[in-house]
């Protein structure tokens, strides 16, 4: 359990070193829910949704936590944008948890999901982007040279993965993540996983 409440309080440190930091407020959520603390993960999930209300995950966090504390009304409104947010940017995944979570609850299904998301015309060297929900220029390259950075390539703008490369120093630094050791990689991927919205 110690090193449960490590990590919650490192997640801690960086969401209040930074207010506006999202993945440290998101990321200080999904500690709480991993380590059973249902109660103290809304708070954190509310305002990574705040910060940046285009990020599924976050919804459907909430709405586990919500319902962990029988507050189903309410877990089934945040529920119902998270899943109206997924189906508008193809987070597919995201949305069919939140979908059956919805079905338990015995909610409507947004008819938003036979949309199949938004059509956006996507120009030679753009990307539908998945962490801003834009269309914008592709990066120039894959930033790696395996499947990962062909992901991120076909997956996100130039200007999130720049905005991605300053939250992951931060994440190093507030982390203390050394970065020749698998399980500090493997960290520091989730977060960067979490904070471009896009599922490995």
């Amino acid at each position: 359990m110690s090193d449960t409440m490590d990590r919650i309080e490192q997640f801690r440190q960086m969401a209040e070193a930074d207010p506006r930091n999202e993945l440290g407020h998101f990321s200080l959520g999904r500690a709480y829910l991993d380590a059973g603390m249902w109660a103290m993960a809304i708070g954190p999930l509310e305002r990574a949704i705040e910060i940046n209300p285009n990020m599924g995950r976050s919804y459907h966090l909430l709405g586990e936590a919500l319902l962990q504390g029988h507050e189903n009304a309410k877990a089934a409104e945040v529920l119902t944008r998270g899943v109206k947010v997924a189906a508008a940017r193809g987070e597919t995944l995201t949305q069919t948890e939140m979908v059956k979570l919805l079905q338990r609850l015995g909610a409507s299904i947004p008819q938003e999901i036979s949309s199949g998301g938004a059509q956006q015309p996507v120009g030679e060297g753009q990307v539908l982007c998945s962490r801003c929900g834009r269309i914008g220029a592709k990066i120039a390259k894959a930033p790696f040279r395996n499947e990962q950075g062909k992901l991120i390539h076909d997956k996100v703008c130039a200007e999130c993965w720049i905005q991605w490369i300053a939250m992951g120093t931060k994440v190093i630094n507030e982390l203390r993540l050394s970065m020749n050791e698998p399980e500090a990689q493997s960290v520091f991927d989730r977060h960067m996983y979490d904070f471009l919205n896009i599922q490995p």
